[in-house]
């Protein structure tokens, strides 16, 4: 794709030049290859104010910045003209935008990058990025309150796709249903930190990578509140709004987990080391500024591949095994211990085994 090339091109060397442009745009070019061979354009039409849509702009426009500009809605008739055919990446944040029609990007079928960000979007039509093969979609800081996960289904022919939902009013995440005519969406990695959520929301089925819900309400882990998310490999529920309340095996749904963090979180209350049972794969946990210190040794025997754990103030614990004598003792296995450290104070002090 687009976006791609253009990142594998600047690892090879460039030159920006100026180009002819619409009153109070910049438009710069970049070339690159042997003699010059191929180039990329960027528009910044951005802090304009919203006389400047529709814009025309140069052929084979790579990346058009439309932020700051007042705009209050976007259609398909703003975003149209021979180029906006390669747009790769748009810029739409920072606008007064509350409402985009379902076709408004219908046209830009090489859309990778998407930015709606610092809006006042109040919810999402259906299907509005079916059309272009989106990897990159931020929606943070706007008024969103209810979405479907059907409205991130894009022409992606199966690339992973980042969404970013924080700083929203989201109290509830519809799900993909289990018989709809569009595949779902091949999201991998999910923000909803700083919402309204109470509970984990139903994302089964996504092959999701990395999620965060940090800054939600939640309360507890419901039983199967992560089903379908096997392929899960980073979760931070950091900075809860309540107090969190951790039930045995929680995350047992999460076998392919390899980072948890569930720092700052002071009232965290869990049943036991049981909690982390069946995190086989978990190399580091983050429980800095929450109330679980010290942390009982017996956690090793629920996460084997436990490489290093942050607790209380800036302590942090890694592991470390122990040989023990040689030559060693048949039947003899080397002794796993966590090994601790205030990361703020000088390596003259010793560390104390947790």
């Amino acid at each position: 794709m687009l976006c791609s090339l253009f990142l594998l091109l600047l690892a090879m060397g460039s030159v920006q030049t100026t180009r002819p442009c619409f009153p109070g745009c910049q438009c710069e070019e970049e070339t690159f290859g042997l003699f010059d061979s191929f180039s990329l354009i960027r528009v910044d039409c951005s802090s304009l104010g919203p006389h400047i849509v529709p814009v025309p702009i140069p052929l084979d426009t790579a990346h058009l910045d439309l932020s700051s500009n007042r705009l209050e809605t976007v259609n398909e008739s703003v975003l149209a003209g021979p180029g906006y055919t390669t747009l790769a990446g748009l810029d739409l944040s920072y606008n007064l935008l509350t409402s985009i029609t379902p076709t408004a990007f219908s046209r830009l079928r090489y859309l990778e990058s998407l930015d709606l960000s610092h809006n006042g979007l109040a919810a999402l039509p259906a299907e509005i990025f079916t059309s272009s093969p989106l990897s990159d979609i931020n929606l943070s800081h706007n008024r969103l309150r209810e979405v479907s996960i059907s409205a991130f289904t894009t022409h992606s022919q199966g690339r992973a796709l980042h969404v970013d939902l924080s700083h929203n009013h989201i109290h509830r995440l519809l799900p993909h249903p289990a018989r709809a005519s569009m595949p779902a969406p091949t999201i991998q990695s999910l923000n909803l930190s700083w919402n309204r959520l109470r509970a984990v929301p139903d994302l089964r089925d996504l092959p999701l990578r990395y999620l965060s819900l940090d800054g939600n309400p939640l309360a507890t882990i419901n039983p199967g509140a992560f089903m379908g998310l096997a392929g899960l490999t980073h979760l931070s529920l950091a900075s809860l709004q309540g107090i969190l309340q951790l039930p045995p095996h929680g995350f047992r749904e999460l076998p392919g987990l390899q980072v948890l963090d569930l720092s700052g979180n002071p009232g965290l209350k869990w049943a036991g080391a049981e909690v982390f049972s069946g995190l086989g794969l978990l190399q580091e946990l983050d429980l800095s500024g929450s109330s679980l210190v010290p942390l009982p040794e017996m956690l090793l025997h629920h996460l084997p591949a436990l490489q290093s754990v942050s607790v209380g103030q800036g302590v942090q614990c890694r592991r470390l095994v122990r040989e023990g004598a040689y030559p060693r003792q048949p039947g003899s296995s080397p002794k796993v211990v966590l090994h601790c450290g205030d990361t703020q104070e000088s390596a003259a002090r010793g560390p104390d085994i947790l």
